[in-house]
């Protein structure tokens, strides 16, 4: 027996699936240049656009210079520095929890959350759409596993009424492919009325939402109470890397212990964690970055609506247009490209097939005039390739 890997690439690529690596060759920013070529990006995840800005890359700078640029150990040898210790106080601080937990990475704080917290014999229900990383714990927790229709409290309902165990509700709280958030306060009466926990991943709600940018439970002024497991990502709005769990101190703790991807994993650099304080100090006070954002969500929509593209139902920084052929909206995104517009298409596996899509994301560091060129180009790429033909 052997692997037919080949056979396996190449049924990928006619399925219009297969996925390229672009080489970006520049800092990101709302102007790029991507395989040799200039364009102007709509696909990256730098809501507030920090990931280069001047103050970060000098305190990243700077804490390298002091605290050299490896972690060194794991957090529980001798890789849990004073900068990692000041960022976990903030990142408290700034989510109003007792403790937070610095993670190297999103997927390893979903990991490590889920399959602390539950085991065989407990239960895991989650989103149908929840990003990858949380399906997998759910998997990997050895939980009884379950989904619920996508943001419907009352299939949740229904699926809470058979869970054993310590029960674990997982959801995101911005959809990243769709755009939408969870209807969290429907979602946390379900849990207390059965006894469950929820975890909300607020990856793409930090920056963006709530008054202050704490995200979705920000936006709907929810307590630690209602949603005692709180994760956070911090390679989009806050434009460095990393992710944490913010929490009670018994939650935090009992991850120090039994956590596996906290535990045996080395730390990020010191440097980084410095980064990434004043990163969140200035979504902290620089409102306007998210005003301005709001500004050009509101003409994306407008002017998509204008043209006619079919939008989703989403208020954040992700736009996503839905297409349905994978074909077509490679062809699109293709298109587009070569009006020196980059606008990622998301296929199946990534979205349910026939749901294939642009995926726009803007951010603070776009301007009105840089909307209004993706505006123009999504209008004559549309009219170029006309419409989808039918299939009656």
């Amino acid at each position: 027996m052997s692997f037919d890997l080949a056979a396996r690439l190449a049924a990928r690529r006619a399925e219009n699936l297969y996925r390229h690596r672009p080489l970006l060759e520049s800092p990101q920013g709302p102007e790029v240049v991507v395989d040799g070529q200039p364009l102007l990006a709509f696909c990256n995840n730098d809501y507030l656009g920090l990931a280069n800005h001047p103050q970060v890359i000098e305190a990243w700078r700077a804490g390298a210079t002091r605290w050299g640029v490896g972690g060194g150990a794991s957090h529980l040898v001798i890789g849990h520095s004073s900068p990692h210790h000041a960022l976990e106080e903030a990142l408290a601080d700034f989510t109003g929890r007792p403790r937070a937990l610095l993670f190297t990475t999103g997927y390893m704080a979903n990991l490590g959350a889920v399959t602390a917290l539950v085991g065989q014999g407990d239960t895991v229900l989650e989103d149908r759409l929840n990003h990858a990383s949380l399906l997998d714990a759910g998997l990997l927790s050895g939980a009884r596993f379950n989904r619920y229709l996508h943001n419907d409290a009352a299939s949740l309902a229904k699926r809470l009424e058979k869970a054993t165990g310590n029960t674990l509700i997982v959801t995101d709280g911005v959809f990243s492919m769709d755009g939408d958030i969870a209807d969290l306060p429907a979602l946390a009466r379900e849990a207390k009325a059965k006894g469950a926990w929820l975890m909300v991943d607020d990856a793409h709600g930090f920056g963006p939402l709530g008054a202050h940018g704490g995200g979705i439970v920000e936006h709907f002024g929810l307590s630690q109470e209602d949603v005692p497991v709180l994760v956070g990502t911090l390679g989009k709005a806050f434009g460095t890397a990393g992710a944490f769990v913010a929490g009670s101190e018994e939650l935090i703790e009992s991850l120090i212990q039994f956590a596996r991807p906290y535990i045996y994993t080395t730390s990020q650099p010191p440097a980084l964690a410095c980064a990434t304080l004043k990163s969140l100090e200035l979504l902290r006070s620089e409102h306007w970055r998210r005003e301005h954002l709001k500004t050009l969500i509101c003409q994306f929509r407008h002017g998509a609506e204008q043209i006619g593209l079919e939008l989703m139902d989403s208020f954040t920084p992700i736009q996503p247009i839905m297409i349905g052929d994978a074909g077509r909206a490679v062809r699109l995104s293709q298109m587009l490209r070569e009006r020196g517009l980059m606008v990622t298409a998301i296929r199946p596996p990534t979205v349910p097939a026939g749901s294939a899509r642009l995926r726009v994301t803007l951010t603070a560091a776009h301007s009105e005039a840089q909307v209004q060129l993706l505006l123009k180009g999504l209008a004559d790429c549309f009219q170029q390739l006309g419409p989808e033909p039918s299939h009656a």
